[in-house]
């Protein structure tokens, strides 16, 4: 029975992204891990995957000491449990669990790039020390969109075989029977609207993510304010601030907790309610991979303005299944939302012919098979050498 183990920092990447899949591969004759840091849904998540799972620390950042303790812990785990495929989805689990597999004679080592690298901007600039590392010890780094793809076949000495794009891109695509406008729950969606609290008229622009600058949620509130429908208007930020990373200046986060047009939610696990309760979606972020909120907003039929970094290019096309303006922009991004705002029936024309792609070419179920069979794929070279 081949041994696969997956690893991610945080429990929530097996609950959200990746969900479904550890019990596919085990019912198709794997011997299944999770392994992460500890989580209050880890119990749910094993019982419903029919897994088990392992807990390593790890901290937030880079931690020298830190990181030292959860490399070693995890080079023992490897040691004893020695899977035949490793498979990483973050950064940090990419370091470390690319370099410790290494160590530990895993023979298939692959990591999901799911962001886009520190010098994306400036890719003359290479590669970060831990980009490297994480890159020179993976046998295969996955890359979740089609200009990802691009990027990195471009601009890094790799051999561009040990790039691979499942489908046409996604982690893992997109639940199409949780992200159904026909299956909420009533008490899920009052609960929606007791906390946005929208006007009878309002029209409900929605933007899901950290709430920090690379977001570009700065450029969100700024057009909103600006915008000439702000009084017909609410703005809902689901997310939650944080301190150390690009916080946003204080300008911005007095008008987030204090203007009547704005609402901040700190999370949710029920976005699906709350984007059946929206007229648009907006993704300002100046850096993306591929955006799981987009596919989730296109599985709910609603409409979608996003800025033009490569991960959202990759999915949404300006005009024919969203509006796209220029990373940064201000101007563009007020005039998108009047735009929506005014012509809804182009909006809702849009996020039908999204819908019916994702149907065609995200659903997680087809998802789920491709990456069993690339899996599989590892197993019969594996046979041949």
């Amino acid at each position: 029975m081949p041994k696969y183990l997956l690893l991610s920092t945080k429990p929530i990447t097996f609950k959200l992204l990746l969900s479904g899949q550890p019990k596919l591969m085990k019912e198709e004759g794997w011997e299944v891990l999770l392994v992460s840091s500890a989580g209050i849904e880890m119990q749910q998540i094993c019982r419903t995957e029919g897994v088990h799972h392992e807990v390593i620390p790890f901290v937030k950042g880079v931690n020298y000491l830190e990181d030292c303790i959860s490399f070693l812990l995890l080079f023992q785990l490897l040691r004893k449990v020695k899977p035949d495929v490793i498979h990483s989805y973050d950064p940090k689990a990419g370091y470390l669990g690319m370099l410790a597999a290494k160590f530990a004679g895993i023979p298939h080592r692959i990591h999901s790039i799911t962001e886009m690298p520190v010098h994306a901007k400036n890719p003359q600039k290479g590669f970060t020390l831990l980009e490297k590392w994480t890159f020179s010890n993976a046998t295969a780094l996955w890359v979740n969109s089609k200009g990802m793809l691009s990027f990195f076949t471009t601009n890094s000495k790799l051999d561009s075989s040990k790039f691979n794009l499942l489908g046409h891109g996604s982690t893992l695509g997109i639940d199409l029977e949780k992200f159904n406008r026909q299956v909420l729950k009533e008490n899920h969606l009052v609960a929606a609207t007791m906390r946005i609290l929208p006007g009878e008229n309002d029209f409900i622009i929605l933007a899901v993510s950290k709430l920090i600058k690379r977001k570009g949620i700065e450029d969100l509130v700024a057009a909103f304010l600006s915008s000439k429908i702000v009084s017909f208007s609410k703005l809902v930020l689901i997310g939650s601030f944080d301190k150390n990373e690009e916080p946003l200046d204080q300008e911005i986060l007095q008008t987030i907790r204090e203007h009547p047009r704005v609402v901040q939610i700190d999370w949710t696990d029920h976005v699906e309610h709350h984007l059946a309760l929206a007229d648009v979606l907006v993704q300002p972020s100046h850096e993306e991979g591929f955006s799981n909120v987009l596919l989730e907003a296109a599985a709910m039929q609603v409409p979608i303005i996003c800025s033009d970094c490569v991960g959202n290019t990759s999915f949404i096309k300006q005009q024919k299944t969203g509006l796209v303006f220029p990373i940064g922009e201000v101007t563009a991004l007020k005039e998108a939302l009047e735009f929506a705002f005014v012509k809804r029936e182009a909006l809702t024309s849009y996020a039908e012919a999204l819908f019916e792609e994702v149907v065609d070419k995200f659903d997680r179920k087809m998802m789920q098979q491709l990456q069993l069979e690339a899996y599989r794929k590892l197993g019969k070279n594996q046979e041949k050498g």
